[in-house]
């Protein structure tokens, strides 16, 4: 999928192949819940591993649009993956705020593909299959309203990035590609291993004795909740 570490690599050589979206039309919607970060690992080598966006059990980060008439008008994203190594770096772009910040929008923005490529592979979920009528541009119209509302909410600055760039790039041939692209859900899924790591951590953190096992609890980078 097209995340959020490729768009700002993207950001200076692509500028010509940007598509259209009217940043400064799009509404403000409002983010509720939360979400975590975790960091599962790859193998036993140290370093490897990958970051997990994971919804919160009791109150799952979900988006809701200020947008009547949309296919979708509310989206409640699912646990995934995400190539959040990137985001220190992206970080350097940002005035002083964390740039785990902008997870909410990341989350909103790589699900959709997720559920596309499902969708595409005739292997959705429930919850992607309802964004099943959903067009192209406006998966790029939501992230920009995604975008949008983290400004309004006063999660991050204003002038941390460039959302109208964004926005456009979102709306791009190289977006596109991807969101026709088909065989990627398999890949996209979360493994078996990862889902007992991210269940592992939900345990300790609740306080629940779990019985050992050789699996190591994943690790909680961050928390955002609105």
């Amino acid at each position: 999928m097209l995340r959020f570490r490729h768009i700002l690599l993207l950001l200076i050589t692509v500028l010509a192949a940007c598509g259209t979206v009217d940043f400064d039309k799009a509404p403000v919607g409002r983010f509720e819940g939360s979400l975590l970060v975790m960091w599962v690992r790859e193998g036993n080598r140290l370093g490897d591993g990958r970051f997990v966006f994971v919804p919160s059990r009791t109150n799952p980060l979900t988006f809701h649009r200020n947008k009547p008439g949309a296919a979708v008008t509310r989206i409640r994203p699912e646990m995934m993956y995400t190539d959040g190594g990137s985001i220190p770096k992206a970080g350097q772009l940002f005035n002083g705020f964390s740039p785990w910040g902008y997870a909410p929008a990341y989350m909103i923005h790589d699900w959709l593909f997720v559920a596309r490529h499902c969708l595409n592979d005739g292997a959705p979920s429930d919850e992607e299959r309802k964004i099943a009528n959903m067009a192209f541009q406006e998966s790029a119209e939501i992230t920009a309203e995604a975008i949008k509302t983290l400004i309004a909410s006063g999660k991050v600055k204003k002038n941390d990035v460039a959302p109208r760039v964004i926005a456009g790039v979102v709306a791009g041939p190289f977006a596109y590609e991807r969101w026709v692209l088909k065989g990627a859900c398999s890949g996209d899924r979360v493994s078996q291993e990862h889902r007992a790591e991210v269940e592992k951590a939900f345990a300790q953190r609740a306080g629940v004795r779990v019985l050992k096992s050789g699996v190591a609890p994943a690790k909680i980078i961050a928390e955002i909740s609105f």
